[in-house]
Parts: structure tokens; sequence; C-alpha cells
């Protein structure tokens, strides 16, 4: 795609290979890095929409695909840029696509925007996908559907379903997976900003792991919760 050719030749000259190899080990070497931090990466992604036209036309999923392709990190990092300036066009028929995101060289930096940002607004514009799709992730075997049917309504405030988080809580709060439970805790932590009530209540209620009781009860210190710790 002569496009990814046009972005690469703009990368190249900000290749680092000392900040790629601390970029490396920051994401627990996982990926490849050219070693381009975020400001710079961003002020050559703005470059490039505007010399490109892309955010002038329509949704591209075979440019984020071709974007999630390539080796290196910063790739991906772009594709999210794109995503984001895109999300008005983010259609109901794009939820395959970032199931596919999500599952594919998935990691926190990745995942979580993916939830909050494109799935988030599909759920909200589209709320039959919640139980077609999003409940399916959420007693799913891989665990970034998982994560991120937890952190979907991350950012929803008064117009979160109660229901469903709780409900996507609970199938998965027996989980031991680190990045299980600290969505679960962040999921809480965030919602308590709205409606504390509620969390300290769900938290007194059930037998959440500790971390995500840590995390959950963050903005609730003032309030004296009794805590249900789940026997480790």
């Amino acid at each position: 795609m002569e496009r990814i050719k046009q972005l690469a030749y703009m990368l190249e000259k900000y290749k680092n290979k000392d900040n790629a190899v601390q970029m490396e080990k920051y994401m627990k070497n996982h990926f490849p890095f050219l070693g381009i931090k975020t400001p710079t990466r961003r002020e050559v992604t703005k470059a490039f929409f505007q010399e490109s036209g892309i955010l002038k036309e329509d949704f591209q999923p075979e440019f984020v695909i071709k974007l999630w392709e390539q080796r290196e990190r910063e790739y991906q990092n772009i594709a999210l840029d794109y995503i984001e300036r895109s999300l008005k066009k983010v259609e109901k028929s794009h939820l395959p696509l970032m199931e596919q995101l999500i599952t594919t060289k998935p990691w926190w930096d990745t995942v979580d925007m993916l939830a909050q940002k494109p799935v988030g607004k599909i759920a909200t514009e589209f709320p039959e996908v919640v139980e077609d799709t999003i409940e399916q992730w959420a007693i799913g075997e891989n665990m970034w559907l998982r994560r991120s049917a937890i952190l979907y309504q991350l950012k929803y405030k008064e117009r979160t379903n109660e229901e469903k988080l709780s409900l996507y809580i609970i199938e998965n709060v027996s989980s031991k997976e680190f990045f299980i439970q600290k969505a679960i805790g962040w999921a809480l932590r965030e919602y308590s900003k709205t409606n504390p009530d509620f969390v300290k209540a769900f938290i007194e209620d059930n037998a959440l792991p500790k971390l995500s009781i840590r995390e959950g009860s963050k903005y609730l210190n003032e309030i004296d919760i009794h805590i249900n710790l789940m026997s480790e």
C-alpha cells in the first residue's frame, strides 16, 4: 500500500536505536520499536494525515489492518491515532475489526484504547451489540476480550449500565490474571467518581481480588468499606 510506504518514509529519519531499547524494555520486550517517542510520532502522523488527505475519506479498515501487520509497535500506535481521529465514522459494521485488533498483537497499550473509544462508541450507538457480542467477550477464553468487556463503559459516567458492569465483573472475579483483576479495579474506581455508593456496596457485597479492591476503592478512602477479601 502506497500510504504505508509514504508513512514509513516519513518515520525513517526519526528512528532511534537507543530509544527503541528502552521502549521495548518498558513493553516487556513483546514488540520491536523504531524508537520514536510519542510526541514526535504524533507530529509525523499529523503531517501524514494532512498530506495524504485520508481523514477526509471514508473510514479505511484496510489501512488499519496494514498498519497492524507492520513489525514495529509505532505502526499499531498510528493505527490507534487514525481510529481516534475517525471515531465519528466508526460504525457497527466495524466491531469485528475492533475484535480482530484487540486479539492481534494484544497488550494494554492497544486494547485499552480500543475498548474505551471505538468499542465504547459502537456500544453506545448500537446497544444491541452488547448482548450480541460483548457479552460473549466477557465469558470467552480470550483474556483481552474479557478485559475489553469490563472496560468498554469506562468513560460512560452516568450512562453506565450498572447491571452489565456488575455481570461482567462477577463473570471474571475468579480470574487470576493480573490484567483482569486490574481492569475490575479500574472500572470500579472510574465509576466511583459518578456513583460512589454503588461501588462501595459492590465491593462490600462481592468477594473481589485484593488488587481489584485496592484499585476500585482509591476514591472511597473516606468511606468505611467492609471488604470481603478473596482467599488467595
